[in-house]
């Protein structure tokens, strides 16, 4: 048998190994039972501030930020010229600490918010 051969058997080996080890990635056997750690997917509680806007109930980040960008494009807040600004209203104004953010520090601000 020539040594080519002899390598693409054992790629071929090789490939199928790492198929079969896929129960150790998130086969059948643990679906459903992992915790969400952290990251968008962890839940946070909306301070009083916050919950004005919101709601009172936990949040995940990811839901957190969709609300807020709800809230801010319902109630027109986005600079007309520089859409990467926020406009900050009465109910927005004590979160942010200013009257305008940019929508890359609203995150941090908002963050602060939260337990």
């Amino acid at each position: 048998m020539s040594r080519s051969k002899q390598q693409g058997g054992s790629k071929q080996q090789g490939s199928t190994r790492q198929r079969s080890g896929q129960g150790q990635r998130g086969g059948a056997q643990g679906e459903g039972t992992r915790e969400v750690r952290g990251g968008v997917a962890q839940k946070v509680q909306p301070d009083e501030q916050l919950a004005a806007i919101v709601g009172k109930e936990p949040l995940t980040r990811a839901e957190l930020t969709k609300r807020i960008w709800d809230y801010i494009k319902s109630n027109d807040l986005q600079d007309a010229e520089d859409r990467r600004q926020i406009l900050a209203d009465d109910r927005l104004r004590p979160i942010f600490g200013k009257d305008r953010v940019s929508m890359f520090e609203m995150t941090k601000l908002v963050n602060m918010h939260v337990r």
